[in-house]
């Protein structure tokens, strides 16, 4: 899978043998700087503005929120792959680790994070936000009922959650399942999402120490960066994705073209532009002249306009979807977005479908050429270590920053190739089979002109 990684992005095989540690410094790299068109002004103060809120909201200092957006604006690099994890989950805590591996070669302070909060409680057998394996035992966070878990989302509610942590087996309990009691916060939750966010707050600082100031934003911030976009009369997601018939209808047709063609099963169709929460479900919309649908239905949800859209947002009845998230954290203010296995492939094509209808609209030459230009616009930065430690077990043995340290100590030093284990994310994954079959036959070429925005 390497090679095949390779092919498509040439640049990282020159650290495939290097320690991982300077893959990551490679990552946060500032990107080379160019002029920016208004429109990529104008989103990249709106994102600024959402990190100051949420840094607000998350209790930080003030001098710690403006250095957060001093940095970010400097080099502009954001974490999306991990989904919203408790911390020390290693889907989440590896990752971090190389992001902060990468933000310490640059002498950086900070780390900001997008964690997505659409995503199921249970996205397989026993694996999700709602489940956190303890000692080889899968353990239920938030002690629901199945019935209360599949097609459920982090997002689901207002209801009550607690930290629960029921191992799947009764008798079963193991004895690091008391450290983690210890390290949760005790309180009562409207929201899944919620509660994990809140335990990350303060499990940061016993997992990492105090020599980052980390901010993890989700789904709910960003329904309230584009509502922020859309109550602004000339804003350029309002005046192009709600008000130009073009733009929209553009976006879709060109993502069901590329359903039909060699790069299809990338990018999917799942919801247009919004998904719809109802009694605590997710569900798909349709845009159809002008209104949101529900395709099982055919009713009417939501008007495709500024007003009724910034009010479901509001209440959460709204919740932007993945590539009305990249716009407008990456795309649109020019954000390197690194990720997990699939976003090296879907994200390039998510941004050649937004240059392929402005191009087909006729409008905003300087973005399209912007969007030509960026330095290295996304990257796999999400499971690129593999490690097999138990956490739990090695911060019950010591200071958990200080084991942090010695970990990333460790790790950092690794070559890539090696760091990247099987590589299970890729090798167990059909659609990168495929891919890599498709390569080798040249069915698809990285000079194709979907990869152009790679």
């Amino acid at each position: 899978m390497l090679r095949s990684l390779a092919t498509l992005y040439p640049w990282m095989q020159h650290y495939y043998s290097r320690p991982i540690r300077d893959y990551a410094a490679r990552l946060y790299e500032a990107p080379v700087s160019t002029t920016m068109p208004e429109s990529r002004q104008y989103a990249l103060a709106k994102l600024l503005d959402a990190i100051k809120n949420a840094g607000k909201r998350n209790g930080l200092p003030i001098d710690a929120v403006a250095e957060i957006c001093r940095e970010f604006e400097e080099r502009r690099v954001l974490q999306t792959g991990p989904h919203l994890l408790l911390l020390m989950d290693p889907e989440a805590y590896y990752t971090h680790v190389l992001s902060l591996l990468g933000l310490s070669a640059h002498g950086c302070s900070t780390y900001l994070s997008y964690a997505v909060s659409t995503v199921s409680l249970v996205e397989r057998a026993r694996k999700g936000p709602g489940w956190l394996t303890v000692d080889q035992t899968p353990i239920n966070v938030f002690g629901l009922p199945r019935s209360r878990m599949i097609g459920y989302s982090l997002l689901t509610g207002p209801g009550a959650y607690r930290f629960e942590l029921v191992p799947a087996e009764q008798g079963a309990e193991p004895e690091a399942l008391a450290v983690l009691h210890n390290l949760l916060p005790k309180g009562q939750f409207e929201r899944p999402a919620h509660a994990i966010k809140e335990a990350n707050c303060s499990l940061w600082p016993k997992l990492f120490g105090s020599r980052f100031t980390f901010l993890q934003i989700d789904d709910e911030d960003i329904a309230d960066l584009v509502a922020n976009h859309l109550s602004e009369e000339n804003s350029w997601l309002r005046t192009r994705l709600l008000e130009d018939p073009r733009f929209a209808l553009n976006m879709l047709a060109e993502i069901d073209r590329l359903a039909d063609g060699p790069w299809s099963g990338w990018l999917a169709r799942g919801t247009d532009f919004f998904w719809f929460y109802q009694n605590g479900r997710r569900l798909p919309l349709r845009l159809v002249a002008g209104e949101l649908v529900n395709p099982a239905t055919g009713l009417n949800m939501v008007r495709f306009e500024a007003a009724e859209i910034i009010e479901r947002l509001a209440d959460r009845s709204l919740i932007p979807n993945l590539l009305l998230m990249f716009l407008v954290v990456s795309v649109l203010p020019g954000a390197r977005a690194l990720g997990g296995s699939h976003q090296p492939v879907y994200y390039p094509l998510m941004r050649y479908v937004v240059c392929r209808a402005l191009e087909a609209a006729g409008v905003d030459a300087d973005l399209r050429e912007a969007l030509v230009a960026d330095d290295l616009p996304g990257a796999w930065g999400h499971r690129v270590i593999e490690c097999d430690d138990d956490l739990l077990d090695v911060f019950r043995n010591g200071d958990m920053a200080v084991s942090s340290d010695t970990i990333m100590d460790r790790l950092g030093k690794i070559p890539f190739a090696k760091a990247c284990g099987s590589m299970t994310s890729f090798s167990s994954d059909a659609s990168w089979q495929e891919l890599s079959r498709q390569l080798g036959e040249q069915a698809i070429s990285p000079t194709d002109a979907e990869w152009a925005f790679s």
